[in-house]
């Protein structure tokens, strides 16, 4: 099978399809931004072929690259990775005549509005939701389904972009900011209270053949703007607890509903006191390394398993199930540069056992905004065969380390 692979340079986890592509059989032919030279060696050991173009987010640009494959000889595949190629990349795959995700399900997975709307008809719960384009638009809804309510960027991944409004002192000021009435459409959503998590997969022909279901400690919006707090993603090994089965069940309605066939899905769900709501799906692998999480916790390699989807539509290993999984971000107390972290010694003597891996900037090091995100300054991750066990080793990874700079 030939399978050309959007990116194979950056991000840095990029190698890692490329590798497991190039493990499973297939020939490879990256289409990418850097020069060949500019990839590592192990990657380019790996490529049958490469293609540059100056953004694999334009559309003609990689076309023109695709079709100088085909000019060469048969492609089966055309694969991307990374969210914000997923819709670019479906309408040149599909303008080339190759399987995968289509235009329909990439904008269903991408724009939040229209995504809620084809899985509300679908019977799939979800938040109460508009896209709007005015700023009347978001007052009228306010008022129809009242305050709080979150204004987001229609197509953003994570909570970039999004705003909590809680009164109507808030929302004038949410409005301006969001560029609504600039002509910058946004979606606006009923602000759901409940705890977040949520569900991975890897789907052949629609049916899901590997899962993993994690959580958020606290939800994501809290947690990207809150410097005190280090919040935690935690993967649990219980996946067949009897409180899952929802969850299951609603993630198999929406991949059925959105006609996602052959891909990983990132989901995200809040169980809150109006029962189960499904948040928004990403139809590529989650953020933030989560896969990693799920390789050190079942000793498999999921990026393999992936590329097994791909090339030969069938799975290769069963996840063992042997530990809970998770990660830490551990913030600087203020912008500036890092002075030093406390505490490190400690954590390490109590549980360096069970330590996966880990990022602790050096001091001098520059800080990195909070809203950047779980990865942007230190982090730690850990597994443990008991999820509780592991809870409270995070738990006490955030209340010993300190990050401190000036």
């Amino acid at each position: 099978m030939h399978v050309l692979f959007v990116e194979p340079g950056f991000p840095s986890n990029q190698a890692r399809f490329v590798e497991a592509l190039s493990a499973v059989g297939a020939r490879v032919t990256g289409i990418g931004e850097a020069p060949l030279t500019a990839l590592p060696a192990s990657t380019r050991e790996r490529l049958y072929g490469y293609e540059q173009v100056r953004t694999v987010v334009h559309e003609g640009a990689v076309m023109e690259a695709v079709k100088r494959c085909q000019a060469r000889g048969w492609v089966d595949r055309l694969e991307a990775t990374v969210e914000a190629h997923i819709s670019p990349i479906a309408r040149v795959r599909e303008a080339c005549g190759i399987p995968g995700t289509s235009v329909k399900t990439a904008f269903l997975c991408r724009d939040k509005p229209a995504m809620k709307e084809a899985l509300r008809s679908a019977g799939v719960p979800c938040a109460k939701s508009i896209g709007a384009t005015s700023g009347d638009a978001v007052r009228q809804f306010a008022g129809d389904v009242g305050l709080p309510i979150i204004i987001k960027p229609p197509d953003g991944a994570g909570a970039a972009g999004v705003e909590k409004v809680s009164d109507l002192t808030e929302l004038d000021g949410a409005i301006e900011r969001s560029g609504v009435d600039r002509g910058i459409p946004v979606a606006v959503e009923e602000f759901i209270e409940g705890h977040e998590g949520f569900y991975d997969t890897i789907s052949i022909g629609g049916r899901v053949v590997h899962e993993f279901i994690s959580h958020y400690y606290p939800g994501v919006l809290e947690a990207m703007r809150t410097r005190w707090i280090s919040p935690q993603i935690v993967a649990t090994n219980r996946v067949d607890a009897s409180g899952y089965e929802e969850v299951r069940e609603m993630a198999q309605n929406v991949i059925t509903a959105l006609e996602i066939g052959t891909s990983p899905t990132h989901m995200e769900w809040f169980s809150s006191p109006k029962g189960l709501r499904f948040s928004e799906i990403g139809c590529r692998p989650p953020g933030v390394g989560a896969w990693d999480l799920y390789c050190a916790a079942n000793d498999m390699d999921l990026y393999r398993e992936w590329a097994q989807a791909i090339v030969h539509q069938r799975p290769a290993e069963r996840p063992s199930r042997r530990y809970s999984a998770g990660m830490i971000a551990l913030r600087p107390d203020r912008d500036g540069q890092i002075i030093g972290v406390e505490g490190l010694a400690t954590i390490y003597q109590k549980y360096s056992e069970w330590l996966i891996d880990e990022r602790i900037p050096g001091p001098g090091s520059s800080t990195q905004p909070v809203e950047g995100g779980y990865w942007a300054n230190a982090w730690m991750r850990f597994k443990h065969p008991d999820y509780d066990t592991l809870r409270a080793i995070l738990d006490d990874v955030g209340q010993t380390i300190q990050v401190r700079a000036r």
